[in-house]
């Protein structure tokens, strides 16, 4: 299944490649949502070999990211992006359903 509603910049997809690509048997990224950190919700990524039953499947290019269906309530209409400038790498999510987040950039309220 494809979810249109959550895309992947091209620099998210290029960084998320090269990583699945440089870990024998893993075979996507997984973003999710918890509860928790300072602003009520956080982002969590992890490296998995393959998708659960309820997974909605971003693709772009070589680049494969699953999202449960419970985070996509929370990510919906979100950009995953990769940011690399002075202040260091990570990935960032613009996620137009947050009305606040915090200076790390994980966390985030509805």
């Amino acid at each position: 299944m494809t979810e249109a509603n959550v895309t992947l910049s091209d620099a998210a997809a290029k960084r998320i490649a090269a990583i699945v690509g440089s870990d024998p048997g893993k075979s996507a990224l997984r973003v999710s949502v918890e509860g928790g950190g300072c602003s009520g919700f956080s982002y969590k990524f992890d490296l998995v070999d393959g998708a659960a039953d309820d997974d909605i499947v971003v693709e772009k290019n070589d680049a494969k990211v699953l999202i449960d269906s419970l985070s996509l309530v929370y990510m919906a209409g979100s950009e995953i992006d990769f940011v690399d400038n002075l202040l260091g790498q990570s990935f960032q999510i613009k996620n137009p359903n947050a009305v606040a987040s915090c200076g790390c950039g994980t966390s985030f309220a509805i």
